[in-house]
C-alpha cells in the first residue's frame, strides 16, 4: 500500500488578488514571469499562470506532453500556426508540438493559465536542444525568487504535490 496521499490545494483569489500582487510573480526574465499553481512532482506536471509585460517573441520550443490554456488577459499566437489566442480562449497543444509564442506589438500584458504534462524543450534556431523547462525547474526558479524576497525559499512547498 502506498502511504503518501497527496492533500487538496486550495487557492482563493487566484484570478483576483494572485494577479494584482507582483511579488509572487517569479522573474524568468525582465518581462517575463511565473506564479505557481501546483507543482506536481509526484506527476511531472505543473499549473502557472504565464505573464508576459512586453511584446515581442518567446523562445522556441516542443512540448513532450499535451498542454491546456486559458488567455485570461491579452492574446499571443505561434509563429507555426495560424490562430490567435484571444483573452477567454481555450487552447490544447498536443505532445511533439513544436512553436514559437509571440506577443503582438499593440499588446501590453498578456496572462495565460497553463497546464503542462510534461516539460518542454527549448530549441536553437536550427531545431536543436538548447534548454528544457520541467516541474522540477519552475520549482528552482520559485524557491530561489521566494528566498529572495524574504519569503523563505519553502513559501512554494505549498503549492507542491
Amino acid at each position: 500500500m502506498n502511504s503518501f496521499q497527496a492533500q487538496d490545494l486550495v487557492l482563493p483569489g487566484v484570478l483576483s488578488e494572485w494577479l494584482a500582487d507582483d511579488n509572487l510573480w517569479v522573474p524568468s526574465s525582465a518581462t517575463v514571469s511565473f506564479k505557481p499553481i501546483i507543482l506536481s512532482t509526484s506527476q511531472g506536471y505543473f499549473v502557472n499562470l504565464l505573464r508576459v509585460r512586453q511584446n515581442g517573441v518567446l523562445h522556441r520550443h516542443r512540448h513532450a506532453g499535451p498542454v491546456h490554456a486559458l488567455v485570461l488577459r491579452g492574446r499571443w499566437r505561434y509563429l507555426e500556426h495560424d490562430w490567435t489566442a484571444e483573452e477567454g480562449s481555450y487552447i490544447y497543444e498536443p505532445p511533439g508540438d513544436v512553436h514559437t509564442l509571440v506577443v503582438p506589438d499593440d499588446v501590453t500584458e498578456m496572462i495565460t493559465w497553463f497546464h503542462n504534462t510534461g516539460g518542454y524543450t527549448y530549441l536553437d534556431a536550427e531545431g536543436k536542444p538548447a534548454g528544457v523547462e520541467d516541474v522540477f525547474t519552475k520549482l528552482e526558479a520559485a524557491e530561489r525568487h521566494y528566498a529572495a524576497i524574504g519569503l523563505g525559499k519553502d513559501y512554494v512547498r505549498q503549492f507542491v504535490r
